[in-house]
């Protein structure tokens, strides 16, 4: 499908470049916006020659400002839920494809702006980014994800502050406290933001698969749990040919060459 509100550009790398584009909105998120996402992110987990995803923003003010603050006013609470209900199934998708992303956060990262970026694998920030979850300022809590990931990703207490406070952190704090990988100059983020993902696809790609898989299951579990399954996935991944070819190339001191079976 053609977009309205996206950029999707797929690169020979297999590092495909996806852009919110709204800026007269500062990119916020609408339906259409939520739907589009939906389909560019079926698009890239069904495509083997994408190995990996840059979500970023339109302009140089956001990343994402929010969800459409017109749009939400309208609702009523079944409109409501069904909203969130379909935003949360667009962003765990994106969480859950077996694919590296980064977040190339290039200005504001507000409510679902934030949310969206927490469902990637990584996060990086320009000195002049500001980040928070601000919906109780307007009367409402975040929707797609936010109670939940933030504190998974920060602990309980810094994630309660910046929830209950709704006042936004700039990239500075929000590396302090681990809510972004990297802060870098605006001029570099996308290419280094590439280059962190050459480094990740450099490796085994079942095994990229599994880390981000073992990773997700176990923060939902106990730790025994959490350890089994980890047991589990090593026995599938030394199952495959990479392992081989991995250890062989190790011992031969060369660079593997892995095929992704």
């Amino acid at each position: 499908m053609s977009y309205s509100h996206l950029v999707f550009e797929p690169a020979p790398d297999g590092i495909a470049l996806l852009t919110v584009r709204r800026p007269e909105k500062l990119n916020a998120l609408n339906r259409e916006t939520i739907r589009e996402l939906d389909d560019a992110l079926r698009r890239a987990e069904s495509d083997p020659s994408i190995r990996a995803l840059i979500l970023t923003g339109a302009g140089e003010k956001a990343f994402v400002a929010g969800a459409d603050i017109a749009e939400l006013a309208e609702l009523d609470p079944v409109e409501a839920r069904e909203l969130t209900l379909r935003g949360q199934r667009v962003f765990r998708r994106l969480e859950t494809m077996g694919k590296p992303s980064v977040a190339a956060i290039n200005g504001y990262a507000l409510g679902g702006g934030l949310e969206l970026a927490l469902c990637c694998t990584l996060r990086v920030a320009v000195p002049q980014a500001r980040l928070g979850q601000p919906e109780v300022k307007l009367g409402i809590i975040p929707g797609y994800g936010g109670t939940q990931r933030l504190p998974r990703l920060v602990g309980r207490g810094r994630a309660l502050e910046l929830l209950l406070t709704g006042e936004a952190i700039d990239a500075a704090e929000a590396h302090r406290i681990g809510l972004v990988n990297h802060v870098v100059a605006p001029e570099e983020l996308i290419e280094f933001c590439r280059g962190l993902l050459r480094k990740i696809l450099a490796n085994a790609p079942v095994a990229l698969a599994l880390v981000m898989d073992a990773v997700d299951a176990g923060l939902d579990a106990a730790l025994d749990e959490g350890l089994r399954y980890e047991a589990a996935a090593f026995a599938v991944s030394a199952a495959t040919q990479d392992r081989r070819e991995g250890m062989r190339a190790f011992l031969e001191k060369r660079a593997p060459v892995f095929r992704g079976n």
